[in-house]
């Protein structure tokens, strides 16, 4: 059996949609190759020359994960959560009859785990509405995602489960802000990764092995990481 890694990150551009309350990033050439030659770096006939890019962003732009910090003032930067936290077993849920703005309800939780194969017990679990298929890049992307149930979030964390991930840029319906899921994300003590995409090629793969591991900002409320999954085929 080999294992196949899945790519399952945004790619992070200049000025790509970002959530209703936060800025959208400004990523541009800083020195290109041709204005840096004016440096004169390197040896005659082996000019040294070289691009960097200026990235201003907010931590919860793109495929990003949640600190403890951002819905609670007590809680564990980014830098001082366990690595652990962030890797680990994984079971991705078939949930693509939820419909833009539609609730996933326990009921919708235990059809999922059901029709995955696995049990969850304190599994990363994954969350596949379809959403960032059929909205992505439009503004749509933006205010359409589905909500994450307070009930269902418990039924997550009575199974062990501590980390989950939705695709959109929040597990809370941008139509209001009462930010339930948050809330009690902070009460739990859980968290979640916003932004996934192509969770599809997950479905059907039993348990898989997910990484989204973050920088190490000092003091940061989130973080972009690269996540990806290991699969078996």
């Amino acid at each position: 059996m080999s294992q196949r890694v899945v790519d399952l990150s945004l790619l992070i551009e200049d000025n790509m949609p970002a959530h209703k309350l936060f800025q959208r990033p400004v990523i541009t050439t800083h020195l290109s190759h041709e204005s840096s030659a004016a440096l004169d770096l390197g040896v005659p006939g082996d000019a040294m020359t070289f691009q960097t890019n200026f990235i201003a962003m907010l931590d919860h732009v793109g495929t990003h994960v949640d600190a403890f910090l951002h819905v609670n003032p007590n809680g564990q930067p980014v830098d001082q959560m366990p690595l652990e936290l962030f890797m680990g077993k994984a079971v991705c849920f078939d949930l693509r009859h939820i419909p833009d703005l539609g609730d996933i309800t326990v009921a919708d939780m235990e059809a999922a785990e059901a029709k995955s194969g696995v049990r969850v017990d304190g599994h990363i679990v994954l969350l596949c509405t379809g959403f960032h298929a059929r909205n992505y890049p439009g503004l749509d992307s933006v205010w359409k995602n589905p909500l994450l149930t307070a009930e269902a979030t418990k039924w997550l964390h009575e199974r062990g489960s501590r980390m989950h991930g939705v695709e959109g840029p929040s597990t809370d319906k941008p139509s209001d802000n009462i930010f339930a899921q948050h809330r009690l994300c902070r009460d739990l003590g859980m968290s979640h990764w916003e932004w996934l995409v192509n969770l599809e090629a997950l479905l059907g793969k039993g348990e898989v092995q997910f990484f989204g591991v973050p920088l190490k900002f000092k003091g940061g409320s989130g973080s972009p990481v690269r996540a990806f999954a290991l699969v078996n085929d």
